[in-house]
């Protein structure tokens, strides 16, 4: 082999390394069931947002999208205290989207159509209540609230809320449009800086492209920072947890109670349940101290 072509071989092998290392943060984070065949494909056959088994589920439960870090945990200890199902299907989308497939009946994802109606649903307070004629029980389960998280070591020194407003300092933003914390977000901008604060990111900065707002949910913000694609993105405390967690270089920044908000959680029956003995034996398992070590292991607050 000349030079040339050692020089052309040396290029292409490291372009293949680097492409190879453009999803290295990928989900599926979550540890995938158990098959004959795994043909997960990084960036095109990846679906992170539904888990279990979606054939003759025994019980179907709908948990708000900022919850998928807890799936694994949290089923694996249920099967063992109910190991009468064994069977389960979660979805984690946004909690708007899992509102409209409750209401509409069914959720297309690329090619695959799904017409499952929950057991149980999960979402933020307000949610659940405007949704309240839909379910037949509905209980508190955990709390959580707003944190900055940014690359490891921060390099754009992202101090505070008012530090976004900075336009070299690109933001990945949830989308408000089906994203609960989009709108509590908003609230703590407005309390920082005012109107100016929120025009200047959720308007200027949003037609300049310096802040990006999400297209799926809670998955989008981490990945934007791992990649270097953003340099600040408002989250829930349990995401920056959770990254730390799998050895993701990230860091959180503390927003000030004063400028904070806390978001309830709570679970719900379906009045239309499929299984409505096993949404009662989940929610049972959801108020016991088993389930809430797993929630305060990923950030989540019980008090």
């Amino acid at each position: 082999m000349n030079c040339k072509n050692l020089l052309i071989y040396l290029f292409l092998a490291m372009a293949t390394v680097a492409k190879a290392q453009d999803h290295r943060f990928d989900p599926p984070w979550n540890t995938p069931p158990e098959s004959a065949v795994h043909f997960t494909v990084p960036g095109i056959n990846n679906v992170p947002d539904l888990y279990g088994d979606i054939v003759n589920p025994q019980l179907t439960i709908f948990f708000a999208g900022n919850q998928f870090m807890v799936v694994d945990d949290l089923l694996a200890a249920f099967k063992k205290e109910y190991p009468q199902y064994q069977r389960i299907f979660v979805e984690t989308l946004p909690p708007g989207i899992l509102a409209k497939q409750i209401k509409g009946g069914s959720l297309t994802l690329g090619n695959l159509r799904i017409d499952h109606q929950p057991d149980v649903y999960t979402a933020g307070k307000r949610t659940i209540e405007e949704m309240k004629d839909y379910f037949s029980h509905t209980q508190i389960y955990c709390y959580n609230n707003i944190c900055l998280m940014v690359p490891k070591d921060n390099p754009a020194k992202i101090t505070s809320l008012n530090d976004l407003s900075q336009d070299h300092v690109r933001i990945a933003m949830p989308n408000p449009l089906w994203e609960g914390i989009g709108e509590q977000i908003q609230a703590s901008y407005k309390k920082a800086g005012g109107d100016a604060l929120l025009d200047k990111i959720m308007k200027d900065k949003v037609a300049t492209g310096l802040t990006y707002l999400t297209k799926i949910h809670h998955r989008e913000s981490p990945m934007r920072i791992l990649y270097g694609d953003a340099d600040v993105a408002p989250v829930w405390t349990s995401e920056v947890v959770y990254q730390k967690l799998k050895g993701h270089p990230v860091d959180g920044i503390e927003i000030p109670d004063n400028l904070n908000t806390t978001a309830t959680y709570m679970a719900a029956k379906l009045k239309k349940a499929p299984h409505p003995k096993a949404a009662d034996d989940f929610l049972r398992f959801m108020e016991t101290e088993t389930a809430q070590k797993i929630y305060m292991k990923y950030g989540f607050s019980i008090k």
